[in-house]
C-alpha cells in the first residue's frame, strides 16, 4: 500500500519505476483505475501532463521527468522521517515489503508465518521474481538472495546452513532404467528441462572434486515453474532438477529417490539483506530478530561466514 497518506507522489514514482500502470498499481496495492484516477487527478491540479500513455507503453513527459527528479528525494526524506517516528512505536505493526526470487521464498514460508502468528498487526508484502532488483530503489524493506548476490553495501543476516541442488526420480520411473551414475549419463534420459526468468534454457549445474560441469539435458516437457516441475516427475516423466528443500519431504517419504548426490556439493547460504543506513520500525526490529533466531535453530552445524557485513 502506499506509504504514509502521499499517495499521489508515491503513485508517480511507481509508476515512473515500472514503467507500467499495472506493475504499479500492483506494488500500491490499487487497481489498474485507482491508479489512474490519482494520476489523473494530480495532472489537473498541476495543469500539465506527467505521463505519455499509448497501449503499449508509458514514459514520462519532459514535465514529468523534472518533477520526479524533484520529488523523489523529498519524497524519500520524508518517509524516513516518518518511519523514523514510527520506530519509537512498542509494538510492532505496518507493513514489511520483502523481494527475493521464488525459491528463497519457499525456503523461508515458515519464518513469514511465525512472525504473522506472533505479530498479528504486521502485513507482511512478499514480492517473488527472478530478476536482482535494488531493493531501495524498488521501495522495499527486506531482500532474501544467495549470499553471492547480496550487494556489499548491504547488511547480511545468514537464514540457515548451506543449501544444495538434488536430482530426483520417482521409483516407476527408475524400475525400468539403469540409474545415471554420472551427469553425462542423463543425456540417455528424459529429463524435465528448466526455462529461467530471462527465457534461457537452465543448464544443470553439477561439481566434484572441484571441477564444475554443466549438462545441456534434454526431455518432452520445458516448464519455469518448481512446483510443476515436481508434478511432472512424481507422475513418471522424467529426471528432475531442484532445490533440496523443495523435494526433501518427498525424498523422505520415498516417493522420490536422489540420483547424483556426490556431483551436488554445497550452495551458498541464503541471507536476508537490508541497508545499513535506514531508520528501523518495530515490526523491522522483529523480522530481522526472528530471522536470526530461525537461522540459529535451522543450523546444525557452524553458519560459515559471508563475505558481506553481519549486523
Amino acid at each position: 500500500m502506499p506509504k504514509h497518506g502521499l499517495i499521489e507522489f508515491d503513485a508517480v514514482l511507481a509508476i515512473a519505476r515500472r514503467g507500467s500502470f499495472r506493475a504499479a498499481a500492483l506494488e500500491l496495492g490499487l487497481s489498474t483505475t485507482a491508479l489512474s484516477n490519482v494520476i489523473g487527478k494530480l495532472e489537473r491540479q498541476l495543469g500539465v501532463r506527467l505521463f505519455n500513455r499509448t497501449t503499449r507503453s508509458v514514459s514520462l513527459t519532459d514535465a514529468g521527468r523534472q518533477f520526479v527528479d524533484k520529488i523523489g528525494p523529498a519524497l524519500q526524506d520524508i518517509h524516513e522521517a516518518m518511519e523514523n517516528a514510527q520506530s519509537q512505536q512498542d509494538t510492532p505493526s505496518g507493513t514489511l515489503r520483502i523481494n527475493g526470487f521464488a525459491a528463497a521464498a519457499r525456503e523461508i514460508l515458515p519464518l513469514l508465518l511465525q512472525f504473522l502468528r506472533l505479530y498479528p498487526q504486521v502485513h507482511v508484502d512478499l514480492v517473488t521474481e527472478g530478476r536482482l532488483v535494488d531493493i531501495v530503489a524498488d521501495g522495499f524493506d527486506l531482500g532474501i538472495r544467495t549470499a553471492d548476490l547480496v550487494p556489499s553495501d548491504m547488511i547480511a543476516v545468514p537464514l540457515g546452513p548451506r543449501r544444495r541442488y538434488a536430482v530426483v526420480a520417482s521409483p516407476n520411473y527408475l524400475r525400468t532404467r539403469e540409474q545415471p551414475r554420472s551427469p553425462s549419463d542423463l543425456l540417455a534420459h528424459p529429463c524435465i528441462r528448466v526455462r529461467l526468468p530471462n527465457g534461457a534454457l537452465y543448464r544443470w549445474q553439477f561439481e566434484k572434486g572441484g571441477q564444475p560441469i554443466q549438462i545441456d539435458v534434454d526431455g518432452p516437457i520445458t516448464l519455469d515453474e518448481a512446483s510443476l516441475a515436481r508434478m511432472a516427475v512424481l507422475e513418471d516423466v522424467g529426471i528432475g532438477f531442484f532445490m533440496e528443500s523443495d523435494v526433501q519431504g518427498d525424498l523422505t517419504a520415498g516417493r522420490l529417490v536422489r540420483l547424483l548426490e556426490d556431483w551436488t556439493p554445497s550452495l551458498e547460504q541464503l541471507c536476508l539483506y537490508y541497508p545499513s543506513r535506514r531508520h528501523s520500525s518495530a515490526a523491522f526490529k522483529a523480522f530481522v530478530d526472528l530471522a536470526r533466531k530461525f537461522a540459529a535453530s535451522t543450523t546444525a552445524t557452524e553458519i560459515v561466514p559471508v563475505s558481506r557485513t553481519v549486523g
